[in-house]
């Protein structure tokens, strides 16, 4: 699954305890850019290579986005594994 909305952003970003410079710096890209994005809640629209690069940045840190089942597009983090 893929990152789909201004909400899921948000949300995967409280779920890290990230600031936007937070994920801009881990994502590569300008705080700008990640304040132009976040507003709102409809479906996120940008570049390819920005919204690809923030959606590996939180897939990195542990974000699994949760395609929409009925209740909408949501975020979880992946459960830490076992060492």
């Amino acid at each position: 699954m893929s990152i789909s909305t201004r909400s899921q952003m948000r949300a995967a970003r409280a779920l890290l305890g990230w600031s936007q410079l937070d994920l801009a710096s881990r994502a590569g890209v300008s705080l700008p850019t990640i304040k132009r994005l976040e507003p709102g809640d409809e479906v996120l629209t940008g570049s390819h290579q920005t919204i690809e690069a923030i959606r590996r940045a939180l897939e990195d840190a542990g974000v699994i986005f949760v395609a929409e089942n009925g209740e909408g597009p949501g975020v979880r983090l992946r459960k830490a594994r076992p060492e």
